[in-house]
């Protein structure tokens, strides 16, 4: 499987920039462009939409809106780090390029960071879900949130968290992970879009509501910096930003079935503008809404307690929709979590679509992982923080520059050895 750096290196020099990719042999249709925008902006718009809000209110909106348009156009640049030096005849994900670059060392790295932040996030999105159902426990306040079925019906054992949770495992999130196509989840994917755009509207209808009525307090357009842990919060931000605009381990299994790299590039900028704007419009909205009183999960704010000028309604709504709209994402975090894993427990084996008992065992028993972990951990923020700053930022970042820079190398040694090759042979 691996190949000379060095042939590899000479032989790209004179190809195009994103080379023509080789689908994967699924049935069905090939997958459209439309269908990439959905899945790459579902893999985007995860659990860090609700964190956003909480960096605006560290950093001030100026800082906060110039983070993400640079972390977008830094993600943008490492997904074409990625696509452009994927060797088209023997990679087909992103720990394959890791490995025709840095060997197997290379490719075990991506296997684990994928393994780490994917799992993690699973466990982010069962938490908030949680949340949303059946409540939080105390907060840093000492003060206890409710969840839309308490407040609907009461305190009950079948609105308890263990049961909602286990309830949305079976019946929504299992029928979903069983598709072994991404392009499948391109109507789901679609769906949580269009509950992420609700989510935002919904948000703006309340924040101006508020500021008519006179109820919101002018947002910091810079940090507030009064001691040493308020500038140290300022490094805990930049990390939740990197989370929420991460996808790149989703890249290879959307591009094969799409089979072209342009037309995926332009699905990834696309996809990384739509939610820029929506991060920022759901942070400011946010910001407005709440104030100081963010809490660093924005949904526990939209509780029965929380402010709303029309009433309790909203506040379900905006909750409810998000939950419905992490139901979606989690199939798609899924996909290359169990992909990666079955390449790192079996990497000799057949691909993972093709042995259906392997694929829906270890489907299983992801399910039931992830469910334990959000029975036993409550709370998010330090999930993102440390995903954020060890294997999301080497996947987004680290990993691609390392690739272009080990090509960028082996081209110039090539290059170089040409070069010393022709001028002996013309002083003989």
């Amino acid at each position: 499987m691996k190949t000379s750096a060095t042939n590899k290196a000479g032989a790209g020099a004179a190809a195009p920039l994103l080379p023509k990719l080789k689908p994967l042999p699924t049935e069905g249709q090939a997958a459209s462009v439309a269908g990439a925008v959905f899945n790459v902006s579902t893999s985007i718009l995860g659990g860090g939409i609700m964190s956003i809000p909480a960096t605006l209110k560290v950093l001030g909106v100026i800082p906060a809106f110039v983070s993400i348009v640079m972390v977008a156009v830094l993600a943008d640049v490492s997904f074409e780090f990625i696509m452009r030096f994927t060797n088209c005849g023997e990679s087909k994900t992103y720990a394959g390029v890791m490995y025709e670059s840095f060997g197997r060392l290379g490719s075990v790295a991506v296997q684990i960071c994928v393994m780490v932040s994917n799992f993690g996030c699973l466990i982010i999105y069962l938490i908030i879900i949680g949340d949303v159902l059946s409540g939080s426990q105390l907060d840093g306040d000492g003060a206890a949130h409710s969840g839309v079925l308490e407040e609907w019906f009461g305190i009950y054992w079948w609105n308890s968290r263990a049961f909602a949770l286990l309830f949305v495992l079976v019946f929504v999130l299992l029928p979903l992970v069983l598709f072994r196509r991404v392009e499948s989840l391109r109507f789901s994917s679609a769906v949580s879009v269009l509950l992420a755009v609700v989510f935002v509207g919904i948000c703006f209808a309340m924040a101006i509501s508020a500021l008519l009525e006179g109820k919101t307090r002018r947002p910091r357009l810079v940090p507030q910096l009064d001691n040493g842990a308020s500038f140290f919060n300022l490094f805990t931000a930049i990390p939740v930003i990197v989370t929420a605009f991460t996808f790149h381990f989703n890249v290879h299994p959307i591009a094969m079935e799409l089979g072209k790299p342009a037309d995926m590039a332009v699905a990834v900028k696309i996809s990384l503008l739509l939610c820029a704007a929506i991060y920022f419009a759901v942070g400011i909205f946010g910001y407005i809404l709440f104030g100081d009183s963010l809490m660093a999960d924005m949904l526990v704010n939209f509780d029965q307690n929380s402010y709303s000028a029309i009433g309790s309604l909203p506040n379900d709504v905006v909750r409810l929709s998000y939950a419905l709209h992490l139901m979606l994402v989690f199939p798609l975090l899924n996909f290359s979590l169990r992909t990666n894993i079955d390449e790192f427990l079996f990497p000799n084996k057949p691909p993972l679509a093709t042995d259906k008992r392997r694929f829906v065992a270890l489907t299983l028993i992801l399910l039931v992982c992830s469910y334990l972990a959000a029975i036993a951990i409550p709370n998010i923020w330090y999930f993102f923080q440390f995903i954020g700053s060890t294997s999301i930022v080497c996947l987004a970042f680290i990993f691609p520059s390392a690739i272009a820079l080990r090509y960028s190398l082996s081209l110039s040694l090539s290059f170089s050895l040409s070069l010393t090759h022709t001028h002996t042979h013309a002083h003989k």
